[in-house]
């Protein structure tokens, strides 16, 4: 496994067997329509990730949890999330169904990819903020979180508008709230939730090994001078450099 994770080619052989992955679960999906309206975003993220790869190539790490994102989500497209059977799968394999032995009154497949959606997506988001935006200390811990929280919203608002526009039960099944007036809101929560505990394990790990770890944490929190925000004070200066107009 590990031999796999440092494997130069590790991101072109993940994106092969996605792609063949996504392809079997395309046969004969439950419901054609949601199929389709599910996969649009993850057709156009992976489309994203192809063309950025060879300007800004993620680590392994990141596309595995990626990846394992995508293969869940695609399941989800597959049944709509509402209808995953997954009580029939526990009761093939281990002879119980799910749902009794966690004590759930729903289909809960949704709320599950949501937390792993916090889970596996905060590190490359991290990746990207320590890499693009030069975010140290517990800022580089912080903004994955309140990005992933922002991403989850926006998500959110995609459904809602998308159960407005198609409505019926296209609108239902993209929704998957199986009647729970809070169902966006717990989504958000879990997939907050998921990224506080990512961004918690990073953290104790570089606390861990990283001798800089508490350094760089104590000048994350300084004030620095030389760069002053858009106050009254920058606002003079840059009216007293304005050059006057003929």
């Amino acid at each position: 496994m590990l031999r796999f994770l440092f494997n130069p080619r590790h991101a072109l052989i993940l994106l092969i067997l996605f792609l063949i992955y996504a392809a079997v679960w395309a046969i004969h999906p439950v419901d054609i329509k949601d199929w389709a309206l599910e996969n649009a975003l993850t057709a156009l993220f992976v489309v994203f990730l192809i063309l950025t790869h060879r300007r800004m190539p993620l680590t392994n790490i990141s596309y595995t949890c990626i990846f394992v994102f995508l293969c869940l989500h695609t399941v989800g497209a597959h049944y709509t999330y509402s209808l995953v059977p997954y009580n029939d799968w526990s009761t093939k394999f281990f002879g119980r169904p799910l749902d009794p032995i966690l004590g759930w009154q729903r289909n809960n497949f949704d709320r599950v990819v949501h937390f792993l959606f916090g889970f596996l997506l905060a590190y490359p988001i991290r990746e990207v903020f320590l890499r693009v935006a030069g975010a140290k200390g517990i800022w580089g811990y912080y903004l994955p979180l309140d990005l992933t929280m922002s991403f989850s919203m926006v998500y959110e608002l995609i459904e809602w508008a998308a159960a407005v526009v198609f409505g019926g039960d296209l609108g239902q099944a993209y929704v998957g709230s199986q009647g729970d007036p809070w169902d966006a809101q717990k989504d958000m929560a879990l997939a907050s939730l998921g990224a506080l505990i990512s961004m918690g394990i990073v953290a104790f790990i570089n606390w861990k090994f990283d001798k800089n770890f508490g350094a760089e944490f104590r000048d994350s929190l300084s004030v620095k001078q030389d760069i002053g925000p858009l106050g009254e004070k920058k606002l003079r200066e840059m009216l007293r450099q304005e050059t006057p107009r003929a």
